[in-house]
């Protein structure tokens, strides 16, 4: 069964910074990752960011391509054919192909007009009985 971690952000780091933190922390660790975006901005920005957010490190990305076999795949709607360990949750709903993952990881946000999405979300979850663990998370 699918293991769904939620992460809280706990300082005024940026979402997305923090997701381009916890994406290479996945991927050092050897997963193959998609990222699922809210919409095709979210996407652009998120490709962007993972150039440029650590000059030192390289994070071999694609922006949704299943012709294309990268580590990371970053989209918002397209579903995957082949998909891979972890399933990074950055849109407001969840996927509906979410139980083809080993992992999900659920961003909550610091702004409190954000978390009840992630409550939402937490409670979809829990009310079908899938395994949840809660992190409490600062800036690096």
């Amino acid at each position: 069964m699918t293991q769904v971690d939620f992460y809280q952000i706990e300082s005024d780091e940026p979402t997305l910074l923090f997701a381009c933190r916890l994406i290479e922390k996945v991927y050092r660790l050897g997963h193959k990752v998609l990222v699922h975006t809210a919409d095709e901005a979210e996407t652009q920005a998120l490709d962007s960011l993972l150039w440029t957010f650590k000059p030192e490190a390289f994070i071999p990305h694609n922006r949704f391509d299943p012709s294309i076999d990268a580590p990371i795949q970053i989209g918002h709607q397209a579903e995957p054919v082949d998909p891979g360990d972890v399933l990074i949750n950055l849109s407001p709903g969840i996927p509906d192909y979410f139980s083809r993952f080993v992992r999900v990881a659920e961003i909550v946000p610091k702004a409190e007009e954000k978390r009840a999405t992630a409550r939402a979300n937490f409670k979809y979850y829990k009310d079908r009985g899938y395994p949840l663990k809660y992190h409490k998370v600062g800036s690096k």
